[in-house]
């Protein structure tokens, strides 16, 4: 899901004056596209709450290292 925007597309998007609709469309699916990434970041991070409290739970030691460092990287990634 994650996309490359180019800056410089989407300043000669909006620099044309009879292109005002794509720039507005390209800034649209731009954020149409971190609002998604954001909704999914959050839906995992409840999933991986979950099940580290069912290896706690099972006292499953390798499950909970393997899903807690996942969380932290999940984390780490959207706080870059």
């Amino acid at each position: 899901m994650d996309k490359y925007y180019s800056y410089t597309d989407f300043l000669k998007a909006v620099g044309q004056s009879k292109k005002v609709d794509e720039a507005e469309k390209l800034l649209n699916e731009i954020y149409l596209d971190l609002f998604l990434n954001h909704i999914q970041r959050m839906h995992r991070e409840e999933q991986l709450m979950v099940l580290i409290d069912r290896a706690l739970d099972e006292k499953d030691e390798k499950a909970f290292h393997l899903y807690a460092h996942e969380l932290t990287v999940l984390r780490q990634a959207a706080s870059e």
